[in-house]
């Protein structure tokens, strides 16, 4: 699955209308943004754009719209702000409730080459997430050329990814962004350079199910931790207390054991393991906890992180990797005293000199919240998107973008 696709660097779009896709998702506080870690992500695309002479029509979506009132909350308005301050050009924002409306088409009719304007959020159109025909076109209509470079969506097929690429007559290109993504974890999980180590956390087996099964035909040691390993223990005959547990998954737990050992992969669990009486409460607040073997959870205790042994025997197995995927938190990492697994996971991966992929959602918030971001080779902008690309399938805004000749 690695980048067969063109890019922007496969077009030039002189003169050209150009509907780029972004991925401006980004958190709000009071028409405030918090984190502007998509908006800068987003930039080199659209300055190759600007520096081509083209016409650069931007759109993405913004949380879920499901009221009037959340149109209120919800508006673009504030993005456009920041990116004429980070790009250092006027980002002209187009002010639709229907988004492609009278302001947006004006708005582009007056387009000189270079120009930037942003739409409003497309799901201020409810068939945007219906990828319904009607939008579709109306986006289309703006267009001569498509840039696809919202990687966190890649995994939906909504109006403003892939319903508008039937329609724009030009040329379908993925952005840098989305480039970056398709070849590390692409490249990563077909064609990896070995020992290839992928490790998987955070609270439910039931949602890395295919996950789990894909990457052990892929990778060498699957290293198991967060919520989803006492499912495996209990696998194992062991006793887990009030541990998270699926006890409907526990017989697929068994068989991806038996499953690896048939492939020769190693399957690392914890061995010992961090134990509380009670989930804290607020998550951050300060808690008493106890440490045990992985075999020998007392009944009355849950785990919450792994223990110093399963560290240093995880800590070993990344040393020598020389690709490492990682999905998933070691533990309540919410909080400081339930964080060591999950830092120490962290720590372990930035001093080794593998190709190290964060993929996306809560390994990336840890990995950023650590101050260990730079020290990582990729760390995916897409939780979801790069859950399915790690399962091994085919995602529609990446299927959506022209192969390459």
């Amino acid at each position: 699955m690695g980048l067969n696709k063109k890019t922007v660097d496969d077009i030039n779009v002189k003169g050209q209308r150009v509907l780029c896709r972004c991925d401006f998702n980004v958190p709000m506080k009071d028409g405030r943004i918090t984190d502007e870690n998509r908006l800068v992500a987003a930039l080199p695309t659209i300055k190759k754009l600007v520096a081509d002479g083209g016409k650069v029509i931007l759109c993405s979506h913004l949380g879920k719209v499901k009221t009037e009132e959340d149109k209120k909350t919800k508006t673009l308005a504030p993005v456009a702000a920041r990116l004429s301050e980070l790009l250092g050009q006027e980002v002209k924002f187009a002010a639709d409730p229907e988004v492609v409306g009278p302001n947006a088409r004006a708005a582009v009719e007056a387009m000189q080459d270079g120009d930037i304007i942003l739409l409003e959020n497309t799901r201020f159109r409810p068939e945007e997430t219906k990828n319904g025909e009607a939008f579709s076109k109306d986006l289309a209509s703006l267009a001569d050329v498509f840039v696809n470079d919202a990687f966190g969506t890649a995994h939906r097929a909504h109006c403003s990814n892939v319903g508008v690429t039937e329609f724009v007559k030009g040329a379908h290109v993925v952005g840098y962004l989305m480039e970056k993504e398709i070849n590390f974890l692409g490249n990563a999980v077909e064609t990896p350079v070995r020992p290839f180590v992928a490790i998987l956390g955070g609270a439910k087996v039931a949602d890395k199910l295919n996950v789990i099964n894909n990457l052990l035909e892929k990778c060498d040691t699957l290293i198991i931790g967060g919520g989803m390993a006492y499912t495996f223990l209990k696998a194992k005959g062991y006793e887990v207390g009030n541990s998270l547990l699926d006890e409907t998954k526990v017989d697929y737990c068994r068989e991806m054991m038996e499953k690896a050992e048939k492939l020769g992969k190693k399957l690392l669990l914890p061995i010992d393991t961090v134990c509380i009486k009670e989930f804290p409460n607020p998550i951050d607040t300060p808690i008493a906890t106890a440490v045990y073997e992985a075999n020998q959870i007392p009944a009355d205790q849950e785990g919450a992180d792994i223990g110093p042994k399963t560290i240093e025997l995880y800590s070993d197995a990344v040393k020598n990797a020389k690709t490492v995927v990682w999905n998933g938190p070691m533990g309540i990492f919410e909080n400081p005293i339930l964080a060591t697994g999950t830092k120490s996971v962290a720590a372990a991966l930035a001093e080794t000199d593998a190709t190290t992929i964060i993929g996306g959602g809560d390994s990336a918030a840890a990995v950023n919240q650590l101050g260990y971001g730079s020290k990582m080779s990729h760390i995916s902008t897409g939780g979801g998107a790069s859950l399915e690309f790690l399962e091994g399938k085919e995602l529609p805004g990446v299927a959506a973008a022209d192969d390459k000749d």
